[in-house]
């Protein structure tokens, strides 16, 4: 009589479902229709002609076959497991059933990673990320809200070795920020970043109201990876009205307080970018215009995504501006995200830059479940 504790074996059904959804989303029959092109191209006798493309080549038919190759790898081990599984209900074996335990516990921590390694598979989500604060209406219990957002991001940033870099700062008139710009460095920092964009709702007591009275307020928070130098987006010298003005902010030595700070609005679009940290007015241009272009190539993703949604007859809200989570402090402690209901009592831990759960969350929801 088999002895095998049954979360193991829901553990092994669960890894077979996951699996099964990844098989979804991969579209597996098209990767290997990609591998057998460029395999192809490969062949050819002047494929070496051009050294620069044929590298590229390489590089894209690597990277499609490291991913099919290890979903068959996990696929496989699955299927040796579920094997195992028939002989040691059978017959029972003491230190079998151990070695099967120990398995599925790495089989299940290989798809996590394998996962992962998907949801990050998205273009520029290597990239670094450009993250923006906004207070909503509410003057300094808004402001005081955008800050406590901006140590938060800043907390998470340096937990995972990653570098902020302070690129435009407006403080409040008497506590927190009327906007920050940060640049986020590091691998992934876009990717992991963008499950932030959107609405942040606060509830609190609010420690500016004599009255003690609960107040709601809204930080909005914008995402765009840093694009590449090489990607060109046309911008038209017409379309902009550049802006100089005294930088300012909760910088010290490292915010130039001479009339060199940047600011660029783009007429078409409203799109507002703002730089303040370089030594002269040409360089706080040059950051502020690679700002604007990112903004302007993720305003062209959206589109695309919006367009892609109305053929598919999905109704997705992708606006910058729907509310995403809710922290509440007052009367009781939570923090839930309202797009995959992933929620916390812990709020400190979340303040202090505790955040993963809630990234982790949004990241898995995106994987499309296979049809029925």
């Amino acid at each position: 009589m088999s002895t095998i504790d049954a979360s193991v074996k829901q553990d092994l059904r669960e890894a077979a479902k996951r699996l099964q959804t990844l098989r979804g989303s991969l579209d597996l029959d098209l990767k290997l229709e990609i591998i057998a092109n460029y395999e192809e191209k490969m062949s050819a006798p002047d494929f070496w002609d051009d050294n620069e493309k044929a590298q590229k080549i390489i590089g894209e038919l690597n990277a499609v076959k490291s991913v099919v190759e290890q979903f068959q790898a996990l696929t496989s081990e699955q299927e040796d497991l579920e094997a195992m599984l028939e002989i040691l209900e059978e017959e029972s074996d003491e230190a079998m059933e151990a070695e099967f335990a120990a398995s599925v516990k790495q089989l299940v921590s290989k798809v996590d990673s394998f996962e992962l390694q998907l949801l990050l598979n998205q273009p520029y989500d290597k990239a670094n990320a450009i993250l923006e604060l906004h207070p909503g209406a509410g003057g300094t219990e808004s402001q005081d809200w955008a800050q406590m957002l901006y140590r938060m991001y800043t907390r998470w940033a340096e937990k995972r070795g990653f570098k902020v870099e302070v690129l435009d700062y407006l403080p409040g008139d008497e506590a927190g920020i009327k906007s920050v710009t940060i640049m986020v460095r590091g691998h992934n920092a876009y990717g992991y970043l963008k499950a932030e964009k959107g609405v942040h709702r606060l509830v609190r007591i609010s420690p500016f109201d004599a009255s003690g009275r609960r107040h709601t307020s809204f930080v909005s928070c914008d995402v765009v990876p840093e694009i590449p130098d090489d990607l060109e987006v046309e911008i038209r010298p017409e379309d902009l009205k550049v802006d100089t003005y005294r930088s300012s902010g909760a910088g010290g030595q490292h915010i130039n307080k001479t009339e060199s700070a940047v600011r660029i609005t783009h007429i078409p679009t409203g799109i507002v970018v703002a730089c303040q940290t370089e030594r002269s007015q040409i360089q706080n241009r040059d950051r502020a215009m690679k700002m604007l272009q990112s903004k302007l190539y993720e305003m062209k993703i959206q589109e695309q995504q919006k367009e892609l949604a109305a053929i598919r007859g999905e109704q997705m809200d992708i606006a910058w501006g729907s509310q995403i989570r809710s922290y509440v402090f007052h009367p009781y402690s939570m923090v839930k995200d309202h797009r995959t209901n992933v929620e916390t009592g812990n709020v400190q831990a979340v303040m202090d830059g505790e955040i993963d759960a809630f990234i982790d969350g949004y990241l898995r929801s995106q994987i499309q479940k296979p049809v029925e």
